[in-house]
């Protein structure tokens, strides 16, 4: 196939720095067969532009404000079930990992390492195939050879529907019931059920609690989340 007719790997940017963006922009630009068809900070503005362009491969960071890349990954998928999402991060956490490959991505690069395989995962995730980063791929296998000799499954995480995983990010970032409601266009009301349901499946019933599970699980970033010093259990049920 010449190079006039081959088809190229569209491709959705998806990361809430702009430098690196740019930075990744400029090193796909050099690649003949794939094309880079629209960019987005954070995963709400991932699973619009997603909608929108029906990308072949999702590049996806982790930890972004208002909706991170596991809750991005998992809407663009519902979404547009066509498309494969790579994620993208400087985090190696096996939390990480197990959850997004749970919720469907199909690869997982870190950041520190993607100038040497970042093409290749590209087009490997394009073709249908699983692609992670040799130190992920040698933690998977570690993790589930030892699942395997001790004879129990990996545990899976506490299931959130995707209402409720939004919901959480925006307490752990500090938002209170109204703004919560504004952002996601549903009523107080509402963000008060699934606040509920959230600490009711967690089984954390205050803020600081909610906040540092958030901050464990990689939902959001420490430097975003609300600062849990000298916070005390503020009771969600008040509706702050």
């Amino acid at each position: 196939m010449t190079n006039k007719t081959m088809k190229k790997i569209s491709l959705l940017l998806v990361d809430d720095h702009t430098v690196v963006r740019q930075g990744l922009r400029a090193l796909l630009s050099q690649e003949e067969d794939i094309e880079v068809v629209g960019e987005a900070e954070n995963g709400r503005q991932a699973v619009q532009m997603a909608t929108k362009t029906t990308p072949d491969v999702v590049l996806m960071d982790v930890m972004m404000p208002l909706m991170n890349g596991l809750e991005g990954t998992r809407q663009v998928l519902k979404n547009v079930p066509s498309t494969k999402v790579l994620v993208l991060s400087s985090y190696c956490d096996d939390d990480y990992v197990q959850q997004l490959t749970e919720v469907g991505a199909s690869g997982y690069v870190i950041k520190q390492t993607a100038a040497d395989n970042l093409m290749l995962a590209i087009r490997e995730v394009q073709k249908g195939n699983a692609f992670f980063s040799p130190t992920v791929a040698k933690r998977l296998r570690d993790r589930c050879r030892q699942a395997f000799a001790d004879g129990q499954p990996l545990k899976r995480n506490v299931e959130l529907t995707s209402r409720e995983a939004e919901v959480l990010q925006l307490i752990a970032e500090g938002l209170p019931n109204k703004q919560i409601a504004g952002e996601l266009g549903i009523s107080i009301k509402t963000v008060e059920k699934h606040r509920q349901q959230v600490m009711n499946k967690l089984n954390i019933h205050d803020v600081a609690g909610l906040t540092r599970h958030a901050i464990s699980k990689g939902v959001v970033n420490r430097d975003l989340a609300l600062p849990l010093d000298g916070l005390g259990p503020v009771h969600l049920e008040t509706g702050r």
